[in-house]
């Protein structure tokens, strides 16, 4: 049987990317469906999460299917010492997808070679997040009208942002130029440095975070210093705010530049940009939805010409 899990978006193909995308405007123009009606989705999140929750199930119920799972692993019975393949060979008995995040890093590729259903990697640890790419995709396609020889500014934890990460290698296909804005505490690490080499994609690395290499941005993509990931709590303290966004800086900003976050920000794009035209991670999270029915359905053997034709819209 054909394993449909999906663990890092470095598993697509260029067609495969754009297939996704124009399955997700399908469920932008209409999200209400019944594709997934008699669909039991589980979601299991082993961490917090709010967003990628939330929207995954959002999905899953606009779809028709009726949605399983835990928020809190404390309430399940890994707090007696279950393992995390009794855990999923359990679940996969009540459910047709399980959709988990997890704290450790190979979680997902590890219950995806285990599981009978299919697998769909919400996060692990700080290394793949390919959902968020999905909907970053999504949001770039959207705002640029392509994917194409973009300049895409990453700025801050490039090093445990498992969402510029999973961007990095999904951009593979479309010859982006990549800048890299980060303190050396958090630089992007040398193994996504090797695989740029190795396919050819473009990056500079930058030090300064000014108005005028700002001006140079297709996509400012921002991204939170994660307390969580740190050990050692003076070094947070030292990087926390490094790299931070104010409305002056935007002032040689390109017409076409949209500001993404993957959220929750903490103090990185200061409240006053809310408003400003280039800031765009309110609706980059809305998109959330659509690229989150377009994974679900797709993993479900749903395919774009079924969407395409489908008589179930509510």
């Amino acid at each position: 049987m054909e394993n449909r899990s999906l663990v890092t978006i470095a598993d697509h193909s260029r067609e495969k990317i754009m297939y996704l995308i124009r399955m997700g405007q399908q469920f932008e123009q209409h999200p209400n469906r019944l594709l997934l009606q008699g669909k039991v989705v589980a979601t299991l999140f082993f961490e917090p999460s709010t967003r990628t929750r939330l929207s995954f199930e959002t999905a899953a119920n606009r779809l028709g299917a009726r949605v399983i799972g835990f928020a809190d692993p404390k309430v399940t019975s890994g707090t007696k010492g279950e393992t995390l393949k009794d855990t999923i060979m359990m679940v996969s008995n009540y459910a047709d997808i399980i959709v988990m995040r997890h704290y450790l890093e190979g979680a997902a590729r590890y219950a995806s070679e285990i599981a009978p259903v299919p697998i769909i990697n919400a996060g692990d640890g700080a290394n793949q997040h390919p959902s968020q790419t999905m909907l970053d995709l999504y949001t770039i396609y959207q705002t640029q009208g392509t994917l194409d020889n973009l300049n895409i500014f990453l700025v801050g934890d490039l090093k445990y942002g498992r969402t510029v990460h999973s961007l990095l290698m999904a951009m593979r296909h479309f010859n982006p130029t990549f800048h890299f804005i980060a303190p050396d505490e958090l630089a992007m690490p040398d193994s996504y440095k090797a695989y740029c080499k190795e396919h050819n994609i473009q990056y500079v690395e930058h030090k300064k975070f000014d108005a005028d290499i700002i001006s140079e941005a297709d996509i400012l993509y921002m991204t939170r210093v994660q307390r969580e990931r740190f050990t050692d709590l003076m070094e947070y303290e030292r990087v926390k705010d490094r790299y931070l966004l104010k409305l002056p800086m935007l002032a040689k900003a390109r017409e076409n530049m949209k500001i993404l976050h993957p959220l929750p920000r903490v103090n990185e794009i200061e409240y006053s940009i809310d408003d400003d035209p280039h800031a765009y991670y309110f609706q980059q999270a809305r998109n959330g939805l659509f690229a989150r029915q377009a994974l679900i359905c797709d993993a479900l053997g749903i395919t774009l010409e079924q969407v395409q034709n489908d008589t179930t819209i509510i």
